[in-house]
Parts: C-alpha cells; sequence; structure tokens
C-alpha cells in the first residue's frame, strides 16, 4: 500500500512511517519540521518538508496514496490557551485543507489522530467513545473541530475516516522541549539525574499512559480493519495511574533520589481522565500489551542508558 503521514517527523508520526517502511510499503511523510525531527525517518520514507495548509503540495504528494494518516498539529495545551487562533490554522485549517485535497486527488481513506484530552472533565470513568465531549482547552477544542469536519465531509464525499482519540502516549524518542514538557520523559530524567519531581496539585489525579508500540499496533490496524467507517476509537493503556503512583514508578525504574515537592498552585488539570477500550477491541483487535512499568524501563533504556556509558571527552 501507499501511504501519506503528515506530522510524519513528530513522535508519533515517525513511528509510524518507519514502521510501515520496514513493511515494505511505499510511504509518504509530510512535515513542516516546526518541531518534528525528520532524521528520526528511516531512509526508506519519502520525506518532504511542508505546510499541511498547502493545498497544491498535497495534490501531487496525494496521487497514487490509498490510505492518509493526518497527525500534523500542534499539540502543546498551555500554549493553545495563549495562541488559540494559531492552533485552529493548523489544526483546524489544516485538517479542512487536506480533506479538500483528498477529494481533489480521489483519496478514499484518512485516519486522524486526534486527542483523548476532547473528553474534558468527565463525571464517569473510564470514558466512552459516546460520551459528550467536554473540551477545556484551545488545543482540545481544535481537534474535536477536526473530527466533526473529518467525519461530516468525509460521508459528503464518500472518504472513509476513522478518528482514534490516543491518550497519554509515551516511549522512547518523544520530544522534550525546555518548557511544557511531556509528563513521563520530563520524570524520568529528572530521576535519573537526582533532580526535582514537580507534581502540580496533590498527586492525586490520573491519566491514561499508553506505551508508543501499542499506538502504533492500534493506528497500523486502522488503515485496513473492516467496518469502522465514521467510528471514533480511544486509544489507551487500559490502565489508570496517579501522578503520584507515576512518581513513585519512575523512581523505582531509574533508582534514582530525586526531591518530589507538590505545587498546590497548580491544580494539575483534570482530575481524572482514562479510556475505555472495548470499540478497540472489537473494530481494531487492539490489545495494549505493554505494561506501564515495563513501558518506563523501554524508554529509561532507550533515552538514558546509552547517554550514561558515553566517554568524557578529554579534557
Amino acid at each position: 500500500m501507499r501511504f501519506l503521514i503528515t506530522g510524519a517527523a513528530g513522535f508519533l508520526g515517525s513511528a509510524l512511517a518507519n514502521r510501515f517502511a520496514a513493511e515494505g510499503h511505499s510511504v509518504v511523510g509530510l512535515d513542516d519540521c516546526s518541531t518534528g525531527d525528520p532524521s528520526t525517518l528511516s531512509e526508506s520514507v519519502d520525506f518532504i518538508r511542508g505546510d499541511v495548509n498547502d493545498r497544491p503540495k498535497l495534490w501531487t504528494l496525494l496521487q497514487g496514496v490509498d490510505c492518509v494518516y493526518h497527525l500534523a498539529a500542534r499539540v502543546i495545551v498551555p500554549e493553545s490557551v495563549l495562541y488559540p487562533r494559531e492552533y485552529n490554522q493548523v489544526n483546524v485549517g489544516g485538517t479542512v485543507t487536506l480533506m479538500e485535497a483528498m477529494r481533489d486527488v480521489g483519496v478514499h481513506r484518512v485516519v486522524l489522530i486526534s486527542s483523548g484530552a476532547v473528553y474534558g472533565s468527565q463525571a464517569l470513568q473510564p470514558v466512552k467513545e459516546d460520551f459528550v465531549p467536554n473540551p477545556r482547552s484551545p488545543y482540545a477544542v481544535s481537534k474535536l473541530s477536526a473530527e466533526y469536519y473529518v467525519k461530516t465531509i468525509g460521508s459528503l464525499w464518500n472518504i472513509e475516516t476513522v478518528c482514534l482519540r490516543v491518550f497519554n502516549a509515551y516511549g522512547p524518542g518523544q520530544h522534550l522541549p525546555p518548557v511544557h514538557s511531556p509528563v513521563i520523559p520530563s520524570f524520568l530524567h529528572q530521576a535519573w539525574e537526582n533532580g526535582t519531581i514537580v507534581i502540580h496539585g496533590n498527586g492525586n489525579q490520573t491519566r491514561d499512559f499508553v506505551y508508543l508500540d501499542d499506538v502504533v499496533n492500534a493506528m497500523h490496524a486502522a488503515a485496513t480493519a473492516p467496518g469502522i467507517d465514521r467510528l471514533t476509537i480511544n486509544v489507551g493503556g487500559g490502565e489508570e495511574t496517579s501522578m503520584r503512583e507515576l512518581a513513585r514508578l519512575v523512581i523505582e525504574v531509574t533508582g534514582g533520589h530525586p526531591e518530589v515537592i507538590y505545587n498546590p498552585r497548580n491544580v494539575g488539570g483534570l482530575s481524572r481522565l482514562w479510556g475505555d477500550l472495548t470499540l478497540a477491541r472489537d473494530a481494531l483487535g487492539y490489545q495494549p500489551k505493554t505494561s506501564l512499568m515495563d513501558g518506563l524501563r523501554l524508554t529509561m533504556e532507550y533515552e538514558l542508558l546509552p547517554k550514561a556509558v558515553e566517554p568524557k571527552e578529554e579534557q
């Protein structure tokens, strides 16, 4: 098969592109490299630097494509609060542009990678796909809007659509920016360096952490699974973990001795969020295979152990 992956230089996009390329598929990757790193991509991936809002470029890249994976997006929640217009332009506008280009070229299947953040605060847990969304940030609003556009346009123009709501993905290769860092790589680095783990609020808030390989398995299945047109499907790790417990596991895995402090001025976002995976099992044959403990260990072994054995430069 031939795939186009937008956001192909990102954390999830690069892993998916490399998986398909290793299997012998033809893979075209598009990314503006604002946050992604194209050096993580296999040489077998035909990488193009560009903007997902560039419809003429999309017309060219979509030729002969069997399925599109749309991951191109801005994804930092606090940043979206400051710059909602930019998030709307990329996450919503880019999605509409892509769907128009698919219609023009005649590509008939797209998998949108959405987010569990669209659920927001929910009284019942775990959250199911038929719960009424309650987005609490411009980022979450933009992902929900993208879902609606994909489904509506797909229905109007006979394009098969699947929306995967991925929860808190983590694993080797996850970018660690200087601000607004994802929680797992941040905790791991602080524990490894015997630094400071900062837990917002009281640490009892929970999340659903899902390992990279499990997310890739779910995305991979969505390319060819039958009977999933118009479905929205949760992709999670199947466990609810508090920030306190996450810190404990990270310290156990690394063997570090970080200082753990709490920031009561920041409540830490939603009090609870984890996904029901019943539909994922039924529709995609999806079952997460990597426990949080194993995933933390694998991430540490990839990200931190090599640095520990690097020879020091001579003075």
